[in-house]
């Protein structure tokens, strides 16, 4: 079932976001080679403790740590670890902010250090994709507008979309009802309706969309080795649009 949220309960969303927005501002001075994810998965935990806030993920179906630390041919759901980052590597960070019962879901792939060229076109790529998707959140679109938005973006690019792993319903738990892929048919799928939160966020490869698993059973990997690069931000439905709960100011050109 989908649940639509009151104006109130966005708005407790959108102070989770700021709170997320803000732990992502922090993770980008940190970012340059010979920091290691666990360093980030210390800070971010203690941070959101610091600031009244929970890490959502920290527990969730037995996941042990407040992010997800997924670099280079990592699609998602990495595990933080004390290997340091190396210059040219790519990771990027997701989390859950939980905040007075509030939640609030972002995840954002930094370079670190100097990146090759193709590194840095998958970064852009991907997140210009992430806002081809957001433009398409308005009462009466469909999930397929948005899927279909970021598909046609990033094939057109030569590079390709994840399809087992999509975005989601959020609040009052992470992961609920309508399910949002990041490709497919426009005019397809759940009506958009004001007073719903979804997460954008595609998940971009340099090579073949297919993916394997690590023997952690979490850990999804690129099957042909390839850089992966992902995007996401948490969105509500309004009457006059679309309002992202974790936006963080950035440009979104």
């Amino acid at each position: 079932m989908i649940t639509l949220k009151s104006q109130r309960e966005i708005d407790m969303m959108k102070k989770a976001g700021e709170l997320l927005a803000d732990t992502h501002k922090q993770i980008a001075k940190m970012i340059k080679p010979g920091i290691t994810t666990w360093e980030i998965e210390e800070f971010v935990d203690k941070f959101l403790r610091d600031h009244g806030a929970t890490p959502e993920q920290k527990g969730y179906q037995g996941y042990q740590y407040a992010t997800c630390a997924s670099i280079n041919d990592e699609i998602c759901h990495g595990f933080p670890r004390k290997t340091p980052l190396k210059e040219g590597d790519i990771v990027t960070i997701d989390m859950v902010v939980n905040l007075n019962g509030a939640l609030a879901d972002s995840a954002w792939s930094y370079p670190v250090g100097k990146v090759s060229a193709e590194t840095q076109k998958l970064l852009d790529v991907t997140k210009k994709s992430l806002y081809k998707g957001i433009e398409q959140v308005k009462p009466g679109n469909r999930i397929g507008d948005i899927g279909h938005a970021i598909q046609e973006y990033v094939e057109a690019q030569d590079f390709s979309v994840v399809r087992n792993f999509i975005g989601h319903g959020i609040g009052p738990t992470i992961h609920e009802k309508p399910e949002v892929p990041h490709y497919g048919l426009p005019h397809k799928g759940a009506r958009l309706k004001e007073g719903m939160v979804i997460t954008i966020e595609p998940m971009v490869n340099i090579g073949g969309f297919e993916t394997k698993m690590d023997n952690n059973g979490w850990t999804a990997r690129t099957m042909d080795g390839s850089l992966s690069a992902q995007y996401e931000h948490t969105v509500a439905v309004t009457k006059d649009g679309v309002v992202i709960i974790t936006d963080q100011g950035e440009d979104k050109a």
